[in-house]
């Protein structure tokens, strides 16, 4: 399989390129153990140059690859993301195990994560037609107008580890399929996963170059993200990750007046009205909060329940979550793995002690033996603890009980994130009211916090960033709207 962290020297586009380089990927130094299998793909670069380095080299190959991959037609560049659905699919070994040593993910979630992945490349691709040119004749003049979306470029896609296939896959399927270039960042928690991706989804017919990454240290990181965005042949990005770095890529981009999409941190509610469905609530409360430890985006981080029913409500939790085991992926099978750090470990803890220290109740769990940490569940949350305002992040679930539906809205949306949220209610159309009440992106009814569908637009407001993935939004984020006329002989205006 070709590495296309193997970068060219050839110069990309006329007046955009900076001086001509051969280079191979700038790689962590603590790559050894895995790179002796692969020393003949690409070499270590060390020293203060070495980010420089990198960000050229894959910006300059992206870039030098666009005019062949964009020329191609919207029908081919479908069928080669069709095509990266087979490759995916067949690497589901490596990638579990390669996901359970670098960031402790457990088998289910690894799964989850290839076949959204798989549903997004079927998604994208399946774009073709709407990236077709709209022909507008005008009766009056005679004037012939074209609506054409064009490839913008090299786009850059910064992808953190918590999700590394999905929104590796999500970061460049659709700029690919609208016929830009891509330089994916990589994450510095998860570089072999992250370089296993760039290596499948380039081992079917894209043109070298058309999809490169990079990946440093993390004492790198911020170094490699501004010089990443700087570059003048960058010109689109997409960032998943944190609001604190987030800000910085927003600032960074607005610096070159470079479009960009963030998808950010959230802190997501789940509501439990009177009427609702008791049982499959607390279902939808564990699977969203719960799964890959908590450590999504939109994993359920509040429980907010009416308290006609809360009683019935948190024992039913309490019992279901008492149930749930994590351990380690490497070592045994359970249910959960393990979180990134120790230290991430440690910050969860930090937080049950700061609300049990201000009235609230450990239920169950909390419990942490290295990076692995048992599922936790808190009851009676409120306004003056740090989980209230803080985006948990890890595998803890807290249950805050209110008088009624105006109260549940009102605390919702008394939060600087606006991702995603659940209600659950067997009248639906209440449930709808309050969904439009609700400043959140996404706002699932009866269902978990955690789910995503590759055609339907993806993003938040508030805090949680700005700019939408999926549906037809890739079309809107990944390329160029152009108007181009015609004007017929003898329209031309006189002074």
């Amino acid at each position: 399989m070709r590495s296309r962290y193997i970068k060219l020297s050839e110069p990309p586009w006329e007046g955009c390129a900076r001086k001509p380089m051969e280079v191979r990927l700038c790689v962590r130094a603590d790559w050894e153990g895995y790179v002796r299998h692969q020393a003949s793909q690409f070499s270590l670069i060390t020293g203060s140059d070495a980010v420089a380095v990198a960000v050229d080299g894959a910006v300059n190959a992206a870039a030098a690859a666009f005019p062949l991959w964009s020329r191609r037609s919207p029908a081919d560049r479908a069928k080669v993301l069709l095509d990266m659905r087979a490759a995916l699919d067949a690497n589901r070994d490596t990638f579990y195990a390669l996901a359970a040593e670098e960031v402790g993910a457990a088998h289910p979630w690894t799964a989850f994560n290839i076949d959204l992945a798989i549903a997004q490349l079927t998604h994208v691709a399946g774009l073709a037609p709407a990236l077709a040119d709209q022909r507008i004749d005008d009766p009056v003049t005679g004037k012939q107008s074209i609506i054409r979306r064009q490839a913008a470029g090299v786009v850059l896609g910064m992808v953190p580890w918590n999700a590394p296939i999905t929104l590796g896959v999500r970061a460049v399927a659709g700029a690919l399929m609208c016929g830009n270039t891509v330089v994916m960042k990589g994450s510095e928690r998860c570089p072999k996963t992250h370089r296993h991706l760039v290596d499948v989804l380039n081992s079917v017919d894209l043109p070298e170059g058309a999809l490169t990454c990079v990946v440093g240290e993390a004492e790198q990181a911020h170094d490699t993200m501004a010089q990443l965005i700087a570059h003048p042949c960058i010109r689109r990005i997409n960032f998943t990750g944190s609001t604190r770095v987030g800000r910085d890529v927003a600032l960074a981009a607005a610096r070159d007046m470079k479009p960009v999409l963030l998808e950010l941190s959230g802190k997501a509610p789940l509501i439990v009205l009177e009427d609702a469905d008791l049982d499959a609530a607390v279902e939808a409360a564990c699977f969203g909060a719960y799964f890959n430890q908590g450590q999504i985006c939109m994993s359920t981080d509040w429980i907010i329940v009416v308290k006609a029913v809360a009683d019935e409500f948190v024992a039913k939790l309490q019992a279901r979550a008492a149930d749930i085991r994590a351990a380690d992926p490497v070592k045994e099978t359970a249910t959960l793995g393990r979180m990134i750090s120790a230290d991430a470990a440690q910050r969860i803890h930090g937080l049950i002690e700061d609300a049990v220290s201000k009235g609230a109740r450990l239920l169950v769990g909390g419990q942490i033996d290295g990076c692995v940490m048992q599922p936790a569940l808190l009851d009676g949350i409120a306004a003056n603890m740090r989980i209230f305002h803080e985006e948990t992040f890890g595998p803890l679930a807290s249950i805050m009980r209110v008088q009624d539906a105006e109260e549940a809205i009102s605390i919702a949306n008394d939060s600087d994130f606006g991702l995603n949220a659940a209600v659950y209610s067997r009248d639906q159309d209440r449930a709808s009211r309050m969904a439009d009440r609700l400043e959140y992106g996404v706002v699932q009814i009866n269902g978990p916090t955690v789910h995503d569908d590759p055609a339907m637009p993806f993003g938040g407001m508030k805090h949680s960033g700005y700019g939408r993935f999926g549906g037809l939004e890739a079309i809107n984020e990944f390329t160029e709207l152009r108007w181009i006329a015609t004007h017929s002989a003898g329209q031309t205006p006189t002074l």
